[in-house]
């Protein structure tokens, strides 16, 4: 009996606590560090096809950076909409850049016709490419090699 006291003790100040928090971050207090509103449209580019070119890579083994959006682009366990263009079979119909043959080996080094599961993710190593204002100072230098 104590125990179920406790615990009811314990749930109801932890709703407490979450219930202050979400008023807490209600849309008024939350700030952009870009200085937009959270309900703000910034307006995104189309998609586009190397209109405005590739940028530079700034070390060797750099993944490209994605020329346009993919803001709904479904890339999930069940589906990569990326690959509707840059996998083998589609790249030179839709005209677009092939993927890497790396990205078709497996991890016991196999060369398959499907991409790889450890490289179906194109967003953990691949991200779009925008002109924004930097968000922190960066003093990052490029490798001249």
């Amino acid at each position: 009996m104590k125990n179920a006291i406790l615990f009811s003790a314990i749930a109801a100040a932890s709703l407490g606590l979450a219930a202050s928090f979400a008023v807490a971050q209600s849309a008024d207090t939350v700030t952009s560090l870009r200085g937009a509103q959270p309900d703000q449209d910034i307006g995104l580019a189309p998609v586009y096809h190397q209109e405005e070119g590739r940028q530079d890579r700034n070390y060797r083994q750099q993944p490209p950076i994605i020329p346009h959006t993919i803001d709904k682009y479904q890339i999930d366990v069940k589906a990569n909409e990326c690959l509707a263009c840059h996998d083998w079979k589609n790249a030179a119909e839709r005209g677009a850049p092939t993927l890497s043959m790396t990205h078709y080996v497996s991890r016991d080094g196999v060369q398959t016709d499907d991409v790889a599961p450890r490289r179906w993710f194109c967003n953990q190593c691949h991200v779009p490419q925008v002109n924004a204002p930097e968000l922190v100072q960066n003093t990052f230098q490029g490798s001249d090699n």
